[in-house]
């Protein structure tokens, strides 16, 4: 046991848990210390002491030239024993959520600039979307890939963003800050639309979950615009009670924003 007071013990975990989450919003070359200091809010020499003592139980490592540091490999040992579970869940939930409003529910994850769909629930009615396991879409035009993106930081989703926004329908937004401010209202507000951004006539409302080890995916109810704006409000009451029952069943938040 350690000879520390109870409270600096908390602290410690807990600055450690906001290292450990910084990493895991990082862009793919991961932070070089003094930003990742800078993210935390930690003078850089007590996130030096944390990042040490992580990186000796392989939570965290650094990249060969040793200017930037990564989530390790242990994390992705314990993520693995908490899959199952989380993939299951989301389904049952996916399944209730689909069947309570006659819609397509979709399971999605970021991939570099991209999301890409890793479960689907068609919707009953007949007139269903093509959205197969596996499909992959521009994060910034799709509710899916908003949610990701504001569940970072600002400055990290700032990244995550491709230099250029190609307008795939004439609603699709093309500015970066437009994209960035929309992305603001989402941290505030929990969910994320597109509005037939990445196709016509199709629209979709999309909230995070995560698994045990924090890991984000992001849920959506995605229909065809007619039967959407009637039902928009609906449609995203729906979805946030799923979310929250998904984290009631996982132990874990629902929020945007951890």
């Amino acid at each position: 046991m350690s000879d520390e007071p109870p409270q600096n013990q908390i602290q410690v975990i807990a600055r450690a848990a906001k290292v450990l989450r910084a990493l895991r919003d990082a862009p793919a070359t991961g932070l070089p210390l003094s930003q990742l200091a800078v993210e935390v809010d930690l003078p850089r020499t007590t996130a030096h002491r944390i990042v040490q003592s992580l990186a000796v139980e392989g939570f965290v490592i650094s990249s060969p030239d040793e200017r930037n540091i990564h989530l390790g490999p242990e994390l992705s040992r314990l993520a693995v024993a908490t899959k199952t579970d989380f993939d299951q869940i989301c389904h049952a939930f996916m399944e209730d959520l689909a069947t309570e409003v006659g819609e397509t529910v979709d399971l999605a994850v970021l991939q570099g600039f991209d999301i890409r769909f890793v479960d689907h629930v068609p919707a009953a009615q007949r007139l269903r979307l093509g959205t197969v396991i596996g499909d992959v879409f521009p994060a910034y035009c799709t509710a899916n890939g908003k949610a990701l993106l504001a569940a970072m930081p600002p400055s990290v989703a700032a990244t995550a963003l491709p230099e250029t926004l190609p307008a795939l329908t004439q609603h699709t937004i093309t500015d970066r800050d437009a994209l960035l401010a929309e992305l603001d209202e989402v941290r505030e507000k929990g969910y994320a639309f597109d509005r037939e951004e990445q196709s016509e006539r199709i629209c979709a409302v999309g909230v995070i979950v995560r698994d045990r080890s924090g890991a984000r995916a992001s849920l959506t109810i995605a229909t065809p615009a007619e039967r959407f704006y009637p039902r928009e409000d609906e449609l995203v009451a729906a979805i946030l009670r799923a979310r929250d029952r998904i984290g009631a069943a996982l132990g874990t938040s629902g929020a945007i924003v951890a």
